[in-house]
């Protein structure tokens, strides 16, 4: 490709202004399709050319439509989602357009939680046991081979959104009867007990070229549900933990077909001392982790993505040279709607969350028993200051 590409990111949320904005550092002619509640939201109008909006993303049909009508007077060599509910959509715009791209089947295995064990399962990577929400037979089988408790999951949600931790059969058997028609659209997964961690990585022609890893203070599913604090750490670069996580990252992205792009994956290590494969998503990870990973290394996650999306191989990505210093996250709910954090003062503070109801800090240090001592003395501090709980979500929200 002789000039810089054009470039159409969809996003059914608010997010991805460091992309959109790396795109047009890169010379693209940056086009944006959101919908229609988020045309007020303060997006880069800077950095983007045009801005369309239909009044959801429910209509695959639809959708389609419209971005082919939009092609009828604007050249798009390139579609790029933003958020994780879009990754689908665009796979299956790429193939209806002919653009360079992850098409459907390689995203599924990124989007949809059955599509992604199946392939690990088939590939003998470690994975907790599971049972489509299909066959009845199979489901009790699975319950009398497999003991209780449960994750009960649905397919395509992000995060810990919609699961539920069951302990009977008769439990299970009630959700699966109010789900009706949809119960297929679920799977039943073994519950492990143990650590949970997330690898960061980019991802350039297969091979992987940045990866972080940390390390949750308590699994996201006990934060969403019981309420809390979130937290996570990076990892010891040279931990055994790490070393571990890393080689079956890289496995796993030989395995699951990923040739570039960015990937958050979550693993649990077993109280047997087993690493589990849990999940994977084709995004920047959410809850702010970009923003600690930046802090400990200088990589933007969401700039490096937008590179790859305009390179699609067709010319070198570079990756970029990161510092080693070690950084840890800590976000909770607050009581009031404004804190004041001003008695938080260690100079290992970088970043302060800005939201109503919210209180976040990233620190940062050369060592990760440093970025540990702080965290951990935060954590109660918050609870103590700030901390409000509210129900675990059923679905997503912008």
């Amino acid at each position: 490709m002789t000039k810089a590409p054009t470039i159409l990111c969809v996003s059914g949320y608010f997010k991805g202004s460091r992309f959109i904005e790396t795109c047009k550092r890169e010379g693209c002619t940056v086009y944006l399709l959101t919908i229609e509640k988020l045309l007020k939201e303060p997006w880069p109008r800077h950095a983007i050319d045009e801005v369309w909006a239909l009044p959801d993303f429910e209509n695959d049909a639809t959708l389609v439509n419209t971005v082919a009508y939009l092609a009828r007077n604007h050249e798009i060599d390139r579609i790029a989602p933003l958020d994780d509910y879009d990754v689908e959509r665009v796979a299956r715009l790429r193939e209806f357009m002919r653009v360079p791209g992850m098409g459907e089947t390689t995203a599924r295995y990124f989007r949809d939680k059955l599509a992604m064990r199946s392939r690990a399962e088939f590939r003998g990577l470690p994975i907790p046991r599971f049972v489509h929400v299909l066959n009845h037979a199979r489901i009790d089988r699975f319950m009398c081979e497999v003991p209780p408790p449960w994750m009960f999951k649905p397919r395509a949600e992000a995060s810990s959104i919609g699961i539920k931790k069951l302990s009977t059969p008769e439990e299970v058997w009630k959700v699966v009867e109010e789900l009706g028609d949809l119960q297929s659209r679920y799977l039943l997964e073994q519950m492990i007990p143990g650590d949970v961690y997330h690898v960061d990585s980019i991802v350039s022609e297969g091979e992987v070229v940045f990866a972080e890893a940390s390390k949750y203070k308590r699994p996201l599913f006990d934060v969403t549900h019981s309420g809390g604090i979130f937290a996570t750490t990076l990892l010891a670069r040279d931990d055994s933990d790490t070393i571990e996580l890393m080689q079956f990252n890289k496995e796993l992205v030989r395995h699951l077909g990923f040739v570039r792009g960015v990937l958050h994956t979550e693993f649990i290590k077993g109280h047997d001392e087993e690493l589990y494969f849990l999940e994977t998503a084709a995004r920047v990870g959410g809850a702010h982790i970009a923003e600690m990973v930046e802090a400990a290394t200088g990589v933007n996650l969401w700039e490096e993505w937008a590179k790859i999306e305009v390179s699609q191989g067709e010319f070198p990505y570079v990756p970029p040279t990161p510092r080693k210093d070690y950084a840890g996250l800590i976000v909770s709910l607050a009581r009031q709607e404004r804190p004041d954090t001003s008695a938080y003062n260690d100079p290992e503070i970088v970043w302060r969350l800005d939201k109503k109801h919210h209180v976040g800090f990233i620190v940062t240090a050369p060592t990760p028993e440093r970025v540990e001592e702080l965290v951990d003395a935060y954590m109660p501090r918050i609870e103590r200051d700030f901390s409000a709980t509210l129900p675990a979500p059923a679905k997503p929200t912008a």
